[in-house]
């Protein structure tokens, strides 16, 4: 399937729906994503006991569901080992699809949306096959193509346990005549998946460490041996873009303030690989020290580099910004 798509760089991509507005991963908070602009709405996808794709951030939901108020999967409880961290709650791979339903979401961080807990409790948890339908929907009603941005969560950990996400992805994905990148932070699932899908695809890349499939395969390689020139043209054969800490391309002094930027735009786009940014918020938590209080100011330096997209949980600041440009 082959993709003809365009759109005006930068994409604005709906970083798990407008989670700035909403808890992240509802169909809710997708929406609403739609509704403010958004050209992808990007889910996290995790998968059931009975091999169901749902966007979570995480496979374990004690954080961004309600579970702990359910007495009847308090014997689900348990700790496990993902990626080398120890998690102690619950696990999306030990219940069906039919128990999460009966789960709601719940703010992932109350402390600095105050304003999105009063959404706690109303939504349920939805399927990526649901998140496709609403896509659907809302591009016939609106008479525009909304684009969905999924990311494939601890690849290496569900191919572990007999719940590999790759098949069950490809199979949501036919048939859909809708703007799609496929987005991981390991490697080998990427080049597979590149082997049997046509789609884009998304190498995602943090600003320290190493993908968890090099960790098990003892490849010494981190993320930053696959920012250099030779790195990005591996990438380049399996991969459409890189999704990168924005760190990466502008890093931040010991204080939180902005130095300049790296070549790494221009080193990727030499390479033939679109840049996409993560993540923009608007809190001040998460600006950078001199940038308080004006996110806008933020995008406006990140676009001014030539980024092709961003991953904003406010699309509706990023794309006033783009329009003003």
């Amino acid at each position: 399937m082959t993709q003809t798509f365009t759109y005006q760089p930068p994409i604005i991509i709906a970083h798990r729906g407008a989670s700035g507005y909403r808890p992240e991963h509802t169909l809710a908070s997708y929406e609403l994503a739609i509704d403010l602009g958004a050209d992808y709405i990007e889910p996290d996808l995790v998968i059931t006991k009975d091999g169901i794709l749902i966007a979570r951030h995480e496979n374990e939901i004690s954080e961004t569901t309600d579970i702990a108020n359910h007495p009847e999967f308090a014997h689900l409880k348990t700790t496990k080992i993902i990626d080398d961290e120890i998690k102690t709650g619950w696990f999306t791979e030990d219940l069906t699809i039919a128990e999460i339903k009966t789960l709601t979401a719940q703010e992932r961080i109350p402390q600095l949306r105050p304003q999105n807990t009063a959404y706690n409790g109303i939504f349920t948890i939805p399927t990526f096959q649901e998140i496709i339908d609403l896509a659907k929907h809302k591009s016939q009603t609106i008479g525009r193509h909304i684009g969905i941005y999924p990311e494939t969560k601890h690849p290496s950990y569900f191919q572990s346990v007999g719940l590999p996400l790759e098949a069950t992805l490809l199979l949501n994905l036919q048939e859909i005549n809708l703007p799609i990148f496929i987005q991981s932070f390991e490697v080998s699932n990427l080049k597979e998946l590149s082997q049997k899908t046509d789609l884009p695809l998304v190498q995602l890349i943090n600003n320290i460490g190493k993908p968890y499939d090099f960790v098990i395969e003892n490849d010494p390689r981190t993320y930053a041996d696959l920012l250099t020139q030779k790195g990005l043209r591996e990438i380049a054969e399996y991969a459409q873009a890189i999704g990168v800490h924005k760190n990466l391309l502008i890093p931040r002094d010991n204080y939180g303030k902005l130095l300049s930027p790296t070549s790494l735009i221009i080193d990727a786009h030499a390479a033939n690989l679109q840049v996409h940014a993560w993540t923009f918020r608007n809190e001040d938590f998460f600006l950078p020290l001199d940038l308080q209080g004006n996110p806008q100011k933020e995008y406006e330096i990140f676009f001014s580099l030539g980024i092709d997209g961003v991953f904003s949980d406010y699309p509706n600041i990023a794309l006033t910004v783009k329009l003003n440009e």
